[in-house]
């Protein structure tokens, strides 16, 4: 009965569940009050400002920080309360090159695979899988540090995705990236998110959120300003950047 109403709970709660969040660094506010949720299967872009709260969200979000007040849910799991079970549910592919250096991409994969509870037997075969779908198997024994800044980009969202997560959060994965390399990695997310993957993406290069995003949510000085589907803010012959304009100067889009 137990395992049965778990079952019941994943299927029919959001991918990501966030009410009335604040986190406080001492008296200093990052994040106030926020609430929105990600519906199962969408790519949601998450937009603010630098220190607007974007990066504060997503460490609350993974346990990276700690929750002042509110609650989150991933898949109807609390990520407090749940963290071993809701970590599993997540990949997340952060900004900063955050690795050993000097380890092979195969050897970041496998570390991570590990602690993930995934069992050798299967590992082996699952970093082959995902290092070739992002053409990233010729480069499996070099050393991160030898790698270009645009494969150090796979490797870190290879790493979020080798034990197959059921949400993905992407932080500015196509940062300082080529023009043809960040046209790769856009045709690898829409492939996963059409394939049922649940992505939120954060990013300045607002083009890309306008191509890939079917929802989105403005967040500005630690409050969400404005959220809604991708038409709403491209109506009326509007790009999403001079929406996002108008909103985050404004501090408010509604």
């Amino acid at each position: 009965m137990i395992l049965c109403g778990i079952i019941v709970k994943l299927m029919d709660s959001p991918a990501l569940e966030i009410e009335n969040l604040t986190k406080k660094y001492g008296e200093s506010v990052a994040v106030n009050n926020i609430s929105f949720e990600i519906k199962k299967g969408e790519f949601f872009g998450f937009l603010g400002p630098n220190g607007a709260g974007k990066t504060t969200t997503i460490k609350c979000i993974t346990g990276i920080s700690t929750v002042t007040s509110g609650s989150i849910k991933t898949f109807g799991i609390d990520v407090v309360t749940e963290y071993r079970d809701a970590r599993k549910r997540i990949g997340l592919a952060p900004q900063d090159f955050n690795v050993d250096i000097f380890a092979t991409t195969y050897d970041i994969l496998y570390y991570v695979a590990g602690y993930y509870g995934m069992p050798k037997a299967v590992r082996a075969s699952r970093i082959n899988d995902v290092l070739d779908r992002f053409e990233m198997l010729p480069h499996a024994k070099k050393p991160f540090q030898a790698l270009s800044g645009g494969l150090k980009r796979r490797v870190m969202l290879a790493r979020a995705m080798v034990h197959d997560p059921d949400l993905l959060i992407l932080d500015e994965p196509t940062a300082g990236v080529d023009v043809e390399l960040r046209h790769d990695l856009w045709r690898y997310l829409q492939e996963m998110n059409k394939a049922g993957k649940t992505i939120l993406l954060t990013s300045h290069y607002l083009e890309e959120v306008e191509l890939l995003c079917n929802r989105i949510a403005i967040i500005n000085k630690g409050e969400i300003a404005a959220i809604g589907d991708k038409s709403e803010f491209i109506e009326g012959g509007k790009k999403l950047e001079q929406r996002f304009l108008e909103i985050t100067k404004n501090g408010n889009g509604k």
